[in-house]
C-alpha cells in the first residue's frame, strides 16, 4: 500500500520530466579568491556547458558555477532561459581573472565575451565579485577532483596554487 502511494506521488514528477533544475545540482568545489570563498558546481562537459544555470530561480549567496574547458580559448556567454541576474569572471589557465561581466537575465541578444584566452569561467550572483573586492588580475584558487573532469583528463586539476 505504501509503495503504491509513493508511486502515485512520484508519477507527476516523472511525467513532468523529473525534479526542478535546482534539485539536479552537480558536485561542487570551493573557489578561493583573496579572502572570499565561492562554492561552485563544476560544468566540465559540453552538455553541462550548454545547460549552465538555465532555468534556475535561486542561487545561494556564495554559490555559483565553474565552467571548465580542456584548453584555453575565446569564450562567449549568454543568458538564454536564465532568470537569475549573474556575473561571470573569465579566467586564464592559471586562474587569473581576465575580465568580469554583469549579465542581464533572460537576454538572448546580449553576449558576454572573454578578453583573452580563457580556460575557466566562474558564474556567481550579480555583484558577488564587486561585494568581495574581486577584480580583473586577481587569482582564483581551486582544486577539481579527477572524477569531476571529462574522461580525457588525468588526475585532479589544481589551479592558482602559489
Amino acid at each position: 500500500m505504501m509503495r503504491r502511494a509513493l508511486r502515485l506521488c512520484l508519477l507527476p514528477l516523472l511525467i513532468a520530466g523529473g525534479a526542478a533544475p535546482e534539485a539536479a545540482a552537480a558536485p561542487t568545489v570551493t573557489v578561493a579568491v583573496g579572502d572570499a570563498r565561492l562554492h561552485a558546481e563544476v560544468a566540465a562537459t559540453p552538455e553541462a556547458h550548454r545547460r549552465g544555470l538555465m532555468g534556475r530561480e535561486h542561487l545561494g549567496a556564495d554559490s555559483g558555477m565553474l565552467f571548465v574547458w580542456r584548453r584555453s580559448g575565446s569564450r562567449t556567454f549568454w543568458m538564454k532561459n536564465t532568470p537569475l541576474p549573474l556575473s561571470v569572471a573569465f579566467l586564464d589557465d592559471r586562474g587569473r581573472i581576465l575580465n568580469i561581466e554583469a549579465m542581464a537575465p533572460l537576454r538572448e541578444d546580449r553576449h558576454y565575451r572573454s578578453r583573452g584566452a580563457a580556460r575557466f569561467a566562474l558564474e556567481a550572483n550579480r555583484g558577488w565579485f564587486r561585494r568581495h573586492g574581486v577584480e580583473p588580475g586577481d587569482r582564483c584558487r581551486f582544486r577539481i577532483p579527477a572524477g569531476l573532469l571529462p574522461a580525457r583528463e588525468r588526475g585532479a586539476l589544481v589551479v592558482g596554487a602559489p
